[in-house]
């Protein structure tokens, strides 16, 4: 099934406001944003496929994945049902990763189209909802697990927690070991690896804040405050290739420079969940919005992904 919106995306005005003068080597882009697609309940876990030259994101209440294809501009479903799926990334063979929430499970989409269970319990225990995941260099593969997918049957289905809080994980990278590697989240959500992968950027969505780690061979130390949220709430982020952290709050993207400070805002006219670079050059922000995916044309690119990192 094809859903077109439009045949010309629709433009609008960039609305960038520069706090610091580090903003105004990234915001010599485009003059306006462009939107892509409108027809999402919810919009979450954008990730470009090169191989496909297509964006593939999230659509979680309606239970589906979403392809928008950069040739021809138009919208297809590429899985329903989806085990309502929040975040999804690349692992280092370009397959894609996705946190099932509503199965309460991490997958792999194999070649040939099925599906592999990555992890699904921890010690007989069920997972809470797993939301947002990134893989690093050795393999292994590291995601969230907050309880949105059990909390109501909006983005799930409503069930017990079975797990005592909500943790961060670690998958080794032949599957045979899940480990918690951080467990003082009130409900953790977005990550990203710094370029070196040294440390892990975190965000704990209620506690309106981005926490970095240490990262010590399969264990996280650490988890200072890197920046507050002054914007409503944090959720996903994502990196550039100069190490600026881009985060997802209530008014659009922020982004930081790898000091912590603020110097820069990409605003949108709606409640802003997740991001992504993409593109042939990687230089394209993909922006899942309540609704809508965007996009915007910017001059710097994406942190190398697993598949492409010396």
């Amino acid at each position: 099934m094809t859903i077109t919106l439009t045949d010309t995306p629709a433009r609008s005005r960039a609305d960038l406001v520069t706090l610091d003068e580090r903003f105004a080597v990234v915001a010599r882009g485009d003059e306006y944003v462009e939107r892509l697609y409108d027809g999402g309940r919810w919009l979450e876990g954008p990730v470009y496929v090169p191989a496909w030259r297509s964006l593939v994101f999230s659509d979680i209440p309606n239970d589906r994945l979403l392809r928008w294809d950069e040739l021809s501009g138009a919208v297809s479903i590429f899985r329903q049902p989806a085990g309502y799926t929040n975040g999804n990334t690349l692992d280092a063979q370009g397959r894609l990763i996705s946190c099932e929430q509503g199965n309460r499970r991490v997958t792999r989409t194999e070649a040939d189209g099925s599906l592999t269970v990555l992890a699904s319990h921890l010690n007989g225990l069920r997972l809470n909802s797993p939301n947002d995941v990134v893989v690093r260099r050795d393999g292994s593969i590291w995601f969230t697990d907050p309880p949105y997918g059990i909390t109501s049957n909006y983005e799930g289905h409503a069930a017990e927690q079975e797990i005592a809080g909500c943790n961060v994980y670690r998958l080794s990278p032949d599957g045979s070991d899940l480990t918690v590697v951080a467990d003082d989240f009130t409900r953790p959500n977005g990550l990203a690896f710094s370029l070196d992968e040294s440390q892990l950027y975190v965000v704990d969505t209620p506690a309106k804040h981005i926490r970095r780690f240490e990262v010590k061979g399969d264990r996280l130390v650490g988890g200072e405050v890197f920046a507050p949220c002054q914007a409503g709430m944090f959720d996903g982020l994502r990196l550039d290739a100069a190490g600026r952290v881009w985060a997802a709050t209530h008014e659009g993207v922020h982004c930081f420079d790898p000091d912590g400070t603020l110097i820069g805002k990409l605003l949108f006219p709606d409640v802003v969940s997740n991001l992504c670079f993409g593109g042939p050059k990687r230089n394209r922000l993909f922006v899942t919005a309540t609704t809508s995916v965007y996009s915007w044309l910017l001059t710097t690119d994406g942190a190398p992904p697993p598949y492409d990192r010396g």
